[in-house]
């Protein structure tokens, strides 16, 4: 019964890796790589491409209205943003709801004052791999991925912190 609990285990692991990724820190694909750009509109109404942050640290934080872990963490998120905003980070909301209107609502509704772009056609989402909510990537300066976070759970923020410092000052 040990060995069938053991084997069964084993094969969760590998079934089912999104489900384990709850851990913000698992590696992903895309860390070491040179970040895929992309054009979103905005909630401003303008697009927004990624390669104009070039010489930022930028963190792309994807998101859906019925994310409840996004909507916790998104206060959170904008005042790490706020801080550090004037010393070279960005931070771009990628929402994937297929209604732009209820994203808008909830990124107002929060007070949220990063940019909030539109994935409506989940083709970034593709680019990133995106598989679960939210997920949120840190880009260094020379726009490559440094930093993949699957999930959210209170207290992530303390090691995007940590990660941004250390990416504005390289």
């Amino acid at each position: 019964m040990k060995r069938m609990k053991v084997v069964l285990l084993g094969v969760l692991l590998v079934a089912m890796p999104g489900f384990f990724a709850g851990s913000s820190f698992a590696s992903s694909g895309l860390t070491g790589q040179e970040a895929p750009d992309f054009v979103l509109k905005s909630a401003s109404g303008t697009n927004m491409r990624l390669s104009e942050y070039r010489g930022n640290v930028v963190m792309i934080n994807f998101w859906a209205t019925w994310c409840g872990p996004c909507r916790q963490e998104m206060p959170l998120l904008d005042d790490l943003y706020s801080r550090y905003e004037r010393v070279g980070f960005s931070l771009l909301g990628v929402n994937i709801d297929d209604d732009s209107s209820r994203a808008m609502q909830m990124a107002e509704e929060l007070g949220v004052s990063f940019p909030v772009l539109f994935d409506e056609r989940k083709e970034v989402s593709k680019l990133y791999q995106v598989e679960a909510m939210p997920v949120t990537v840190l880009v260094d300066r020379e726009g490559k991925v440094r930093h993949v976070h699957l999930g959210y759970k209170p207290g992530y923020e303390e090691k995007y912190l940590t990660e941004i410092r250390s990416l504005l000052r390289e």
